[in-house]
């Protein structure tokens, strides 16, 4: 059985289109409306221990994104009539979320990522009836992660990433995962919305793994 949206995610959609949305978002810039995309950041329940949420591995041989953690989602294309249309086909062709069985919550304000030239739109759904996941799309996906958020909450797990030239934002380490770039920034950013963050140290900094070393933001 689907179950319902929890009560307190019901007013996501209202938080989501505040007009200082985008200002939650600390590494988003204005959108340039040049080259569009679209993420879905999707949500569902871990039984009795509050929620999940879906984030995929990219392949570790990529010329692009090589080995990062990220929303499933990717470029909007002609056949794709808004941002949600594209982020719920993109999540069918890489992890195999049926359309249909998402229901959305809300849609974050599009933001600029100046390393890719994208206005990305991150759409925000409830999962009513979560299943093991794996990846469809094996020539980008690696691997697909069901989180627990809890763990992305812990301020054990929280953590400031610095590169040289001063470029620094929020990572998340839970396990063998490191979250960190426009990801980061966009978990961020929701569990501020929504009042879920619990207090921790920004001054704590981490080194970015040198798998990602290659990547800039």
């Amino acid at each position: 059985m689907s179950a319902p949206v929890p009560e307190e995610l019901r007013d996501a959609q209202r938080r989501f289109a505040r007009p200082d949305a985008l200002s939650f978002i600390s590494g988003a810039r204005e959108p340039r409306g040049t080259r569009r995309a679209a993420v879905l950041i999707l949500l569902s329940r871990a039984g009795d221990d509050g929620y999940e949420v879906v984030l995929i591995e990219k392949r570790a041989d990529l010329r692009s994104h090589a080995g990062q953690v990220a929303f499933p989602g990717g470029s909007i294309e002609s056949i794709d009539v808004d941002p949600v249309a594209a982020a719920l086909r993109e999540a069918d062709e890489e992890v195999g979320v049926s359309p249909d069985a998402v229901e959305v919550l809300g849609v974050l304000p599009a933001a600029h990522i100046p390393r890719s030239g994208f206005d990305v739109t991150s759409v925000v759904g409830w999962w009513g009836n979560p299943v093991p996941l794996a990846p469809v799309d094996v020539q980008e996906v690696a691997a697909v992660h069901q989180v627990r958020v809890a763990h992305l909450l812990d301020p054990a797990n929280r953590s400031t990433w610095v590169l040289p030239g001063g470029f620094s934002g929020p990572a998340f380490a839970v396990g063998e995962l490191y979250v960190w770039g426009f990801t980061a920034y966009l978990l961020d950013g929701m569990f501020d919305l929504l009042g879920w963050t619990l207090p921790w140290d920004a001054s704590r900094t981490t080194e970015i793994p040198p798998r990602f070393f290659s990547e800039r933001l």
